[in-house]
């Protein structure tokens, strides 16, 4: 079997997996790239390349810099000014979203909505609307702005490695801004306008400003004759028992069931748990009093939060007793386990009590995106102004001084480090690990497929097809091949593979390499779809209440207008 046939085998099976989710992305990745190694299409020397590949060192430098003025609490403050607190529904929305896409181009897109998801909620909820009204156009516009400068998304700087390795040069740093920028505006506009109108609205008026459910356990004081005696006392305050627990144990619930004093009852309600405990001579964990201005804040859990994997304690622990998880959400529902066994997931719904500014303190430092309440980050004085004038000087030598993006943000980071700019425990918290492993163990994949001869037929074939199309179309079938590749993967890994693909074709149509390059760059990003297609789409679904055909039904039309803007643009530029 040629090595060609045997490429794309290889290529084929990571891509069956990728799609399946059965598998992480990472351990895919690594799988495929041990593949080429037993087959000889990649050497021992060179299957760790990637790990030394300056793509892959600058997103890791970029998600250090940028959580940096995350913390700095900078940014959020420009989202404050800038959105005024007074003005029309439609104009406060268009503020939004243009300012998440001017974050997104310069930081991490999941730090972009970090900071602006409470503003969304609070500006539908000021408007008597449901949250959905703002949180998917807010995660398409922070997709939309990560397709404007080289440090956007992490597949920018992928495919600017291809044309290093391709055409001996990498992209400039604004190379892709003209048709990013254009593609945004038109974005940004149909969604203001347009989109947030074509999203269901399943709540009533009456039942918008009703409270969400949320899942707490109460615990019963003395012993109770039957279980069933409770039911009237529960409906009173719209709560309903999900389990009763013995000594760990799951025993109910049944009708007459007798409870005992030390039982446990998962509730789930619109009303808290002391309403809930009092009403019906139950006892609550935790006290509502406490410090004079405590409140409840309900947040989602983001990717890369650091406590992922760990128990609701841990928050009290780590936050030095200030805070408490009074209340959880659907998924424990769902498994209706105790939630002292209940690990925090990445999309968790989580109710945490304690101080306005404790809050706000917490949450930015542990990646956590508040839905129903606004505080804003504190900023940290001079360290702010400190910590934005290294990540503009990093800027300014990559675009005047020809430094390399692996170079300027390393150099950043690491000077960020060493005057502690940025806390010690956050710098490797802050790289998402395993994009990095994705991305290295996929750079040789995706060389081999391209040394072995079998990118140049799929550019053949797909040359084919194209060949006596105007420029239009040609870039506009590049940019739709890719858009539906990142529908089923990674993004990363879809820029890996069309990026040489796009160069062959490119040389095969007669085309400039740089227009089919930068329509891929586009494809790789329109994630607008389903809730999968990318992490921001999927930490809104929870709390916006979407399903999954709500993305198709707002993003059906984007993808259109994005695809056709990008061609056109990338063909005027190109002529």
């Amino acid at each position: 079997m040629s090595q060609a046939a045997l490429s794309a085998i290889i290529l084929i099976g990571a891509l069956l997996l990728f799609v399946s989710e059965r598998v992480r992305h990472d351990l895919v990745a690594l799988f495929a790239l041990f593949a080429c190694l037993a087959f000889g299409l990649t050497t021992p020397a060179a299957a760790f390349a990637g790990f030394a590949d300056s793509a892959v060192v600058a997103v890791a430098a970029v998600l250090v810099v940028g959580r940096a003025i995350e913390l700095s609490g900078i940014a959020a403050r420009i989202a404050h000014i800038m959105i005024p607190s007074r003005a029309p529904f439609s104009v406060r929305l268009s503020l939004l979203l243009i300012v998440a896409a001017a974050l997104s181009a310069f930081m991490n897109n999941i730090a972009a909505l970090v900071i602006t998801m409470p503003l969304a909620t609070e500006i539908a909820r000021s408007n008597r609307m449901a949250p959905a009204a703002t949180l998917m156009p807010l995660a398409f516009a922070t997709i939309l702005g990560g397709m404007t400068t080289l440090i956007g998304t992490p597949a920018n700087l992928i495919l600017s490695s291809v044309r290093e390795n391709e055409m001996g040069a990498p992209f400039g740093f604004f190379a892709m801004t003209p048709v990013g920028v254009a593609v945004a505006v038109v974005g940004l506009g149909y969604l203001a306008l347009v989109g947030w109108r074509l999203l269901p609205v399943r709540l009533s008026a009456e039942r918008r400003a009703r409270a969400p459910w949320r899942v707490y356990e109460i615990g019963v004081e003395q012993d109770m004759a039957r279980y069933e005696s409770l039911l009237p006392l529960m409906r009173s305050t719209t709560a309903r028992i999900l389990a009763i627990f013995r000594n760990g144990a799951r025993i109910g619930p049944k009708a007459d069931q007798a409870l005992m004093a030390g039982d446990r009852l998962l509730i789930v309600s619109r009303s808290n748990q002391w309403i809930t405990a009092a009403k019906a001579g139950l006892i609550a964990d935790t006290a509502e009093e406490g410090a004079s201005d405590a409140v409840t804040a309900r947040v989602a859990v983001a990717h890369g939060s650091m406590l992922i994997g760990l128990p609701h304690s841990e928050i009290a622990a780590r936050s030095n007793g200030a805070l408490v998880v009074v209340a959880v959400g659907p998924r424990a529902a769902r498994q209706k386990v105790p939630l002292t066994t209940l690990r925090i997931e990445a999309g968790d719904q989580l109710y945490i009590r304690g101080t306005p500014a404790d809050i706000g303190r917490f949450a930015t430092s542990a990646r956590l995106l508040e839905i129903d309440r606004l505080d804003p980050v504190p900023i940290a004085g001079p360290r702010a102004a400190l910590i934005l004038g290294i990540f503009f000087l990093s800027i300014l030598c990559i675009v005047v001084g020809g430094l390399s993006p692996a170079l300027a943000f390393l150099g950043a980071a690491t000077v960020l480090a060493a005057t502690r700019l940025i806390p010690a425990e956050e710098i490797y918290r802050s790289i998402d690990w395993s994009v990095i492993i994705l991305l290295a163990a996929m750079i040789p994949v995706g060389q081999s497929f391209d040394t072995s001869g079998a990118a140049a037929i799929a550019a053949q074939w797909l040359g084919g097809v194209l060949a006596g199309l105007p420029l239009v179309m040609m870039l506009a079938a590049l940019c739709t091949v890719t858009l539906l590749l990142s529908i089923f993967l990674n993004n990363v890994a879809t820029a890996i593979i069309m990026g040489p693909l796009a160069i062959d074709a490119a040389h095969l149509l007669g085309i400039s390499p740089d227009a089919a390059l930068l329509a891929v760059l586009i494809g790789t990003s329109a994630d607008f779809l389903t809730p999968i297609g990318h992490q921001n789409n999927l930490l809104v679904m929870g709390p916006g209440g979407y399903r999954f055909t709500d993305y198709a039904r707002m993003g059906v039309i984007l993808v259109v207008l994005v695809v056709i803007t990008a061609s056109v643009t990338l063909s005027f530029l190109s002529a």
